[in-house]
């Protein structure tokens, strides 16, 4: 996945959320709706979550050390975990919270009525530049995977976040809108706080799927299938490796891959034909899987082999 992509989308969404956060708070202070409340601090989450995708990639960029020898790639995973847990707190528990409080206790929006309906026209308007900035720069790296399972497999935190997010505040801002809508038409506040319950439940889920993606990648998480193919061509490809006896794949970053394999070769292979063999292999898995900073091979008999000639091999009985 393209770095600067993932920087770039997460950059459009950080303007667009400043913009809207700032309008929706107006709004709120002229009318007191709990949507536009609900959906104000949202926008100001989303605003704090980009700056968290930021300060990750950064730190991710730091050289490795003494302590930490593979590097701080996966700083990237876990400034993207906070992102999740901000999103469920400071995003969907308050605007249940608030909600629920309205419909306790609710009242129309009896001022400044034509101002929330603006509001959220105008917020739709920048949210779908965002996510269109997102969609656009996914594709370049999406293919023809689905949607689904580009969120799942992805590697790289940056475009998965920012399209859920930016998906689920595109929703909030339709779900706001129709219950401001219904609320202006009734004058029954209960509309408003439905209407920011609905959009805690929406970004509570949103939260707990890029919880449960990001704490996959911060356990580890192997190459793309399309990646394990082309080491395993790239490896087999070497005359003097007779097979692959097993190999091992883990993403220390989202643009650093460590790739650990034994290999086997035979017992009249010198040890000079082994190491040139070793790094023409290494040469073509960095040629075929760029990312692949970290390459272990380790040279072995093949006893499959040794374990075939001796059963192949006459005993003394059979002489």
């Amino acid at each position: 996945m393209s770095a600067e992509g993932g920087t770039k989308a997460v950059v459009a969404a950080l303007f667009a959320n400043l913009a809207i956060a700032v309008t929706k708070f107006l709004a709120f202070l002229l009318t007191r709706s709990s949507s536009m409340l609900a959906e104000s601090i949202h926008s100001l989450a989303d605003s704090g979550n980009q700056v968290l995708l930021l300060v990750g990639k950064k730190r991710s960029e730091r050289s490795a050390s003494a302590l930490h020898p593979f590097g701080y790639g996966r700083e990237r995973y876990i400034y993207a975990f906070i992102v999740s847990i901000v999103l469920f707190s400071v995003g969907g528990l308050f605007a249940l919270y608030e909600g629920w409080h309205k419909v306790q206790d609710p009242h129309g929006i009896e001022s400044w009525q034509w101002v929330p309906v603006t509001v959220l026209l105008i917020g739709i308007v920048l949210e779908g530049f965002s996510f269109r900035t997102a969609i656009k720069e996914a594709n370049h790296v999406r293919g023809t995977t689905p949607w689904a399972a580009f969120i799942r497999r992805a590697r790289s935190p940056e475009l998965p976040v920012i399209l859920l997010e930016d998906f689920a505040a595109l929703l909030g801002l339709v779900i706001a809108l129709i219950g401001v809508s219904l609320t202006l038409i009734t004058q029954n506040g209960v509309w408003d706080g439905a209407g920011s319950i609905a959009i805690g439940l929406l970004l509570v889920c949103v939260a707990v799927v890029l919880a449960v993606e990001m704490k996959s990648l911060l356990i580890g998480e192997s190459a793309t299938k399309e990646h394990v193919e082309r080491i395993h061509d790239a490896i087999e490809a070497e005359p003097l490796v007779d097979r692959i006896i097993h190999m091992k794949t883990l993403h220390v970053g989202p643009d650093e891959l460590l790739v650990a394999a034994k290999i086997a070769v035979t017992a009249t292979d010198t040890a000079a034909e082994v190491a040139k063999a070793i790094n023409a292999v290494e040469a073509r898995i960095r040629e075929a899987v760029p990312i692949a900073r970290m390459i272990y091979l380790e040279p072995d008999l093949d006893r499959l082999l040794d374990g075939a000639a001796t059963s192949a091999a006459p005993t003394q009985e059979q002489r």
